[in-house]
């Protein structure tokens, strides 16, 4: 029987557990990942990454490796629309990005957005966990597959916890342990957190397949039919279907393609036939999350969090967030550096976020049931979002939470909002603002000559840069604005976020 002793353990090698192991290991905490499955999950999951997700990855350096996955997925689409002979112009202007969709209802053009550059991005959630998983091994984080944690023990000073391995079972120990081992969380379950939310009501299924007549599941995007839900690409052979006659019988029992055909010939009325079926997912509406993330050295992120109905890839967005919010606080803890009540932020600023996912998506479930008085309504929030480009706008940013802003307690607009990736000035060139936080630090943008001399004594934690003409800003690690150029308001700022020097 094996000892081993780490920093942090991660349940879970999904997207939120990479991406909390790869900022932990940034800033020098030893971190193990535990995951039970052998090789990654290949069954088909979001289609696409938030506008705050993909930022959060941009800012590590990641956005070359995005752009050459969305490139790859938007060629799959033009492919895919040639074969079924759809045609579909570019809008004048330039390229269109769609904003994504809500109740199946379509969102309007990215570029009409009031932040166009704050955008989703068309990754597949399989492509994502590759690039993130090369990231993690880049940066030195082990991930221990078929690993699986049975149970542990909170000490108050370290977490015990008894894993099972091909090997057998294998005791280790961290100061932390944190779940992000999904929706039906062991770590959740075993620490006795809480997980109230509304009882499924409908079953869902998302698929990768090939049929016989595919041109016969034209149009492409989401309808609605008389039984319920169909949503067909926009990459080859992706097909989600939801029907409202309640949740599965079992949602264990794997998916078969005779259950994927047969709800698909319900919801669409076509007569078309499966030839194969690469994968396939079910899911309902259930809507759950944690009253709290954190249970003295136990914590939760992603879905082991939350859950929700996957519409619009909102689970990964906030689960990333999630990560990229409890990382750096995590990391300083773990250290002995972060100032009091620093991890407890975690739950107070990313609950709200999650929360406000999980309305929406009880809301369009609300807007897609295939009855005479959802069909009334559906009628008038489809006439709005058509003729009010504001009301429009509303959908897609409460959708991509661009607009979405912690309170820090300060009422400077700016404060508590995450940073767009801004152009600055620095010694005489243009310089993204993203580029200058790859190494995990805070940053301190000094637009006034001033700023970055009073936060000299935090170099070792933020990065100062002379940036004439621009807002002065202390920028947290996770993107978050945290002071906006107000005289006397940065040491305390510092000192909040970062401790005394």
């Amino acid at each position: 029987m094996d000892k081993d002793t780490v920093d942090v353990l991660v349940a879970g090698a999904g997207p939120t557990g990479l991406m909390l192991a790869s900022e932990l290991a940034l800033r020098g905490v030893r971190v193990v990942v535990l995951e039970r499955r052998a090789e990654p999950d290949s069954t088909i999951k979001a289609g696409g990454i938030g506008a705050l997700a993909s930022e959060a990855l941009e800012r590590r350096g990641l956005g070359p490796a995005l752009d050459a996955e969305e490139a790859a997925a938007v060629e799959g689409m033009n492919a895919m629309k040639k074969s079924l002979g759809v045609r579909d112009g570019p809008p004048a202007g330039g390229i269109r990005r769609v904003g994504g969709h809500f109740a199946g209802l379509r969102l309007i053009d990215q570029t009409l957005q009031r932040e166009p550059g704050r955008r989703m991005r068309g990754v597949q959630q399989q492509s994502l966990e590759r690039i993130l998983a090369e990231h993690a091994a880049s940066l030195g984080v082990e991930v221990w597959r078929e690993h699986t944690v049975e149970s542990f023990d909170d000490t108050g000073e370290r977490v015990k916890v008894e894993a099972r391995s091909p090997g057998g079972s294998r005791q280790l120990e961290a100061a932390f342990l944190v779940g992000c081992d999904g929706g039906r969380s062991t770590v959740r379950k075993q620490a006795g957190f809480d997980f109230p939310g509304t009882a499924p009501t409908l079953t869902g299924h998302q698929a990768l397949a090939e049929f016989d007549h595919p041109e016969r599941l034209l149009p492409l995007g989401w309808r609605r039919t008389a039984v319920g839900m169909m949503s067909y690409g926009p990459t080859p052979g992706r097909v989600g279907l939801i029907e409202f006659d309640g949740p599965p019988a079992d949602r264990e029992t794997p998916v078969t393609a005779a259950e994927v055909e047969r709800s698909l010939r319900r919801v669409s009325g076509a007569d078309v036939r499966i030839t194969a079926l690469h994968s396939a997912t079910r899911f309902t509406d259930n809507a759950r999350q944690a009253s709290s993330y954190r249970r003295g050295r136990v914590l939760l992120a992603g879905d082991a969090a939350h859950v929700h109905p996957p519409f619009g890839g909102q689970g990964l967005n906030v689960g990333l967030v999630d990560a990229v919010n409890l990382g750096w606080k995590l990391a300083a803890t773990v250290q002995g550096r972060a100032p009091d009540g620093l991890l407890d932020t975690y739950t107070a600023e990313c609950h709200p976020m999650a929360a406000r996912a999980l309305e929406n998506t009880l809301a369009q479930i609300a807007l897609m049931r295939p009855d005479p008085q959802t069909t009334a309504m559906r009628r008038i929030v489809a006439d709005l979002m058509t003729t009010h480009p504001d009301v429009n706008r509303y959908f897609g940013e409460l959708m991509s939470s661009v607009t979405l802003r912690y309170d820090l307690g300060d009422d400077d607009p700016l404060v508590g909002r995450f940073v767009a990736d801004l152009e600055l000035t620095i010694d005489g060139g243009a310089t993204r603002l993203f580029s200058l936080m790859r190494d995990g630090r805070g940053l301190l943008v000094d637009g006034d000559g001033v700023a970055a001399t009073q936060g000299a004594a935090w170099a070792s934690r933020v990065r100062g840069v002379k940036a004439p003409g621009a807002r002065s800003m202390l920028i947290r690690p996770d993107g978050c604005i945290a002071w906006a150029g107000r005289d006397g308001g940065l040491r305390p700022a510092l000192e909040r976020w970062f401790s005394a020097p």
